[in-house]
């Protein structure tokens, strides 16, 4: 069973950093590209970062880059999001998604991050 599993969001002061986790399992995870999509009530999935899958090509939305930071372990089948000095508009439901599609039906449950003060 293809599953993704995130975790690691939270409650965090404007500043503040959180790291985000995405277990992979079910599938050949070493060979997929991967990507971050965040996602606020009523509104459409944002692309927010994305990695190849050997994990040494990463790729980055405008409004984050230099802040966030993707990686990946193969050998443990996780995928991370390093997010630092967080914004008040980066409170969205995090999502982690298999490929390169925002609309790709193999994707978590979301872990909700939240930067307020």
């Amino acid at each position: 069973q293809v599953q993704l599993v995130e975790s690691g969001g939270g409650i965090v002061q404007p500043g503040g950093s959180l790291r985000l986790s995405c277990a992979a399992s079910g599938f050949t995870f070493s060979a997929y590209h991967m990507i971050w999509v965040r996602q606020a009530p009523g509104k459409g999935p944002e692309w927010v970062s994305g990695i190849n899958a050997g994990g040494d090509k990463t790729y980055y939305a405008d409004d984050v880059k230099g802040r966030f930071t993707i990686s990946r372990d193969n050998a443990k089948n996780t995928l991370y999001l390093q997010m630092n000095n967080l914004k008040p508009e980066d409170t969205d439901l995090y999502y982690c998604a298999r490929g390169m599609m925002v609309t790709s039906k193999v994707r978590g449950q979301g872990t909700q991050v939240t930067v307020s003060s």
